[in-house]
């Protein structure tokens, strides 16, 4: 295969050469780390007092992490390094459990990101010729601009269709011949079942590729997508406090997601010990932004679970890549004792071909016992009305994932079509036990 590069020359950089970058970019986050109030006091005791003395990558160690409720804490401009005449646009998450955690940026930085996102969509094998349909949330949530962004520096047309509403995103795939999708996994799941209720065929559609980003899904889930509308679907990952989309992403050979090293600088640490973890061994992923200047953060505590590969990729690139998230830290059930990632039922019951495409996971507590009910429909091609069948599933399911999960869950089939279906971030778990639990 031959591969595409937006800039060959820093995308295949020579290792060294792009640790030498990286410190140089480390010194400059420093430097504007210690103009924000949160920085200045919290560097300095950690005896970082001037870009200076940051001397190799390892130094970074010594900066103590930052977290969601530092964020929370410094609202709204405790992390801000430049006066506000500076500042271009904000982005912020929702705030629904607390202060919400806001970003800002200035015209370079919102360049720098565009920059980032091009590189991203461009390693796909996409390019100007492509017509794109950005299914995502606009507004404050950082994935419909920041995709936006990126699609119209590699020169693609861009359709702002936003999210909901599937036929008229239909009737703009149709007319407009999209070629290129953005979405949340679960709406590009529900996206091939409403087309066949609206009466569009693929046959009429000229789509080849999609971005699946903003939730956690599995290698399954991904390859039911790819079945159902005959396409490659690409994984990228990102999170507003490191700009959004285009931190790390996929390209042609789909084999982990390269993290863009000449703007961020990734860790994996040990959840038990918050030392490094070695390549290949799954920890949390922390994070320093290199590439942006109004809102500087270092070692940021994500909370999301992957790893390195070890080995280079395929493509020549260089830059380290990712495992796919796994799931995050905060994600993680406990049931009886048993520690569950929802990751690891989707993976089962998504390689079921007689399971459809949408899925419920529900804990409650019973007496003093916690109990894990599955709610799945069923694919549109199984009978609803045959008994026997239905209980041969319900039965295969049940045992599949105990098998995986160590757990006996109680196992609910719906009709195909009739779970409640989420236009943007899917909500797969509901918890219903007492917090004090």
């Amino acid at each position: 295969m031959r591969y595409q590069y937006w800039n060959e020359r820093m995308e295949t950089l020579p290792r060294e050469q792009l640790f030498t970058h990286q410190v140089e970019l480390l010194k400059w986050a420093v430097e504007n780390a210690l103009r924000t109030p949160f920085y200045k006091e919290r560097l300095k005791k950690a005896g970082v007092n001037t870009p200076d003395d940051i001397k190799s990558l390892d130094d970074i160690r010594r900066i103590p992490f930052t977290t969601k409720y530092d964020l929370r804490d410094g609202f709204p401009y405790g992390f801000v390094s430049v006066p506000k005449d500076d500042i271009a646009r904000l982005h912020a998450s929702s705030g629904t459990t607390g202060a919400p955690t806001t970003i800002y940026y200035t015209k370079d930085d919102l360049t720098r990101w565009a920059n980032f996102m091009a590189r991203s969509i461009y390693a796909t094998g996409c390019n100007k010729s492509d017509v794109f349909q950005n299914m995502i949330t606009y507004g404050l949530f950082t994935g419909g601009l920041g995709f936006h962004a990126g699609a119209e520096e590699v020169g693609m047309l861009v359709i702002p269709s936003g999210a909901g509403n599937t036929a008229r995103q239909f009737r703009l795939m149709r007319d407009f011949g999209t070629t290129v999708l953005h979405a949340t996994p679960s709406f590009l799941l529900h996206v091939e079942s409403k087309m066949r209720e609206e009466g569009f065929s693929l046959n009429e559609l000229r789509l080849r590729k999609a971005f699946a980003g903003a939730e956690p899904y599995s290698e399954d889930t991904r390859r039911r997508i790819e079945e159902l509308l005959h396409i490659d679907v690409y994984n990228s990952y990102g999170l507003s406090e490191m700009n959004g989309p285009g931190v790390a992403f996929e390209c042609q050979c789909k084999n982990g997601l390269h993290l863009w090293e000449d703007g961020y600088f990734g860790e994996i640490i040990n959840l038990d010990t918050l030392e490094p973890a070695p390549d290949g061994e799954v920890g949390e992923l922390v994070i320093t932004c290199l590439c942006r200047e109004a809102s500087p953060i270092l070692r940021y505590r994500t909370r999301d679970l992957s790893a390195f590969y070890p080995e280079p990729c395929a493509c020549g690139r260089t830059h380290r890549r990712l495992h796919r998230i796994t799931g995050r830290t905060d994600d993680m059930l406990i049931i009886n004792g048993v520690n569950l990632f929802p990751s690891q039922i989707e993976e089962v019951i998504m390689s079921m071909k007689e399971v459809g495409n949408n899925y419920l996971i529900v804990v409650e507590k019973e007496g003093v016992l916690d109990r894990l009910t599955v709610k799945t429909e069923v694919g549109p091609d199984v009978f609803w009305d045959d008994a026997r069948l239905l209980n041969a599933l319900k039965e295969k399911i049940r045992k599949t994932l105990q098998a995986s999960i160590s757990i006996n869950p109680r196992v609910e089939l719906h009709e195909n079509g009739s779970l409640p279906v989420s236009e943007g971030k899917a909500k797969r778990v509901i918890d219903s036990r007492p917090k004090d639990v």
